[in-house]
């Protein structure tokens, strides 16, 4: 440890100090409220039942006298579900006029220290909510992600909890809703195909008209060019003999 430095357990003197630097990383956060209340008494009571708690723990660095650092942590396990102990790290902050100095390997080198009497054999830290800054300094210390935490505000969650219990059916599976709406898409779009067959069954069928009336008009059309010439010569020999016809009578008259 540095000269200078000293991190040790805190003591009940040491409240007051630790509520002023808990207001300080509140105030440094850009989302101060997810870290802690800003009322200095029930920050001073929810401190004093960690104390109390059975594996509750709360480490002070001190520089030159002066409460400039915290860790807050306790050790859990063995429990209901599992035998191994850990040592959970909830706060860690350095007072910035303290930082860059190793205040923070310091407590967290007593963590370590508290954790292996204890028996735990893993560490688990949760950085303070938008301090990059603690992030990128448990990731050089070699602290992977674990896990990932939802949350979800009590008066929402009762609200969605009502409207499931409303809308939920006696006895219907909770995947029936899924293969509902999956039956429902299959639906939509094996009418959809139809509705597209059925247009292009009249262009088809239009189109296939047309081509008979093209072929219709054009063998008419032939038929009628090889019909002409015939007709021609028919027409030219009823001329012929009406004017013979007409010449012959004529000629009669006359004499």
């Amino acid at each position: 440890m540095r000269p200078g430095f000293q991190v040790r357990a805190a003591a009940p003197a040491d409240l007051e100090g630790l509520v002023s630097l808990c207001l300080e990383a509140r105030a440094e956060s850009t989302v101060g409220p997810q870290i802690c209340s800003a009322d200095r008494d029930r920050l001073r009571d929810q401190l004093g039942t960690l104390l109390a708690t059975p594996g509750g723990q709360a480490l002070v660095g001190l520089v030159d006298g002066e409460l400039l650092g915290l860790l807050l942590g306790r050790v859990v396990g063995p429990g209901l579900f599992t035998l191994d102990v850990s040592f959970h790290v909830e706060a860690l902050y350095v007072g910035s006029r303290a930082r860059r100095r190793g205040l923070g390997h310091a407590l967290l080198a007593r963590a370590l220290a508290v954790a292996e009497e204890a028996g735990a054999t893993q560490v688990y830290a949760v950085p303070l909510p938008g301090a990059r800054g603690v992030q990128r300094f448990f990731a050089r210390l070699g602290f992977a992600p674990a896990a990932a935490h939802r949350v979800v505000t009590t008066h929402a969650l009762q609200r969605r909890l009502a409207g499931d219990a409303v809308g939920a059916v006696p006895g219907r599976r909770g995947s029936r809703g899924l293969e509902e709406i999956i039956a429902r898409r299959r639906q939509v779009r094996s009418v959809s195909r139809a509705a597209v067959v059925d247009q292009r069954a009249p262009r088809e069928h239009s189109t296939v008209v047309e081509k008979r009336d093209d072929v219709r008009s054009s063998s008419a059309t032939a038929d009628a060019e090889s019909q002409s010439p015939a007709r021609a010569s028919i027409s030219m020999q009823v001329r012929r003999a009406v004017a013979t016809r007409r010449d012959a009578e004529s000629s009669s008259t006359t004499s």
